[in-house]
C-alpha cells in the first residue's frame, strides 16, 4: 500500500494518484504548474503556506486506504 510522507515532493505525490490534486485544492494549494512543486517537500510547502502537514498527510493517505 502506498503512503505519503512529509519528506516527499509535491510532484512525486501528484504522480501517485489523480485524487491528490483534489486534496491539495482543498487546502488552496495550486501545485500544478508551480515550479516549487518539483523540489519542495510537503513539509516545506505546508510550512510556507501555514498549513498543518499532519492534516494534509491524513487526507492524502486516505486516498490509499
Amino acid at each position: 500500500m502506498a503512503q505519503v510522507t512529509k519528506d516527499m515532493t509535491f510532484a512525486a505525490v501528484m504522480r501517485m494518484h489523480p485524487d491528490v490534486v483534489k486534496v491539495l485544492a482543498k487546502y488552496n494549494l495550486g501545485c500544478i504548474g508551480c515550479m516549487g512543486a518539483q523540489n519542495e517537500s510537503l513539509e516545506q510547502g505546508c510550512s510556507a503556506h501555514g498549513i498543518s502537514v499532519d492534516d494534509i498527510l491524513a487526507d492524502l493517505n486516505k486516498i490509499f486506504e
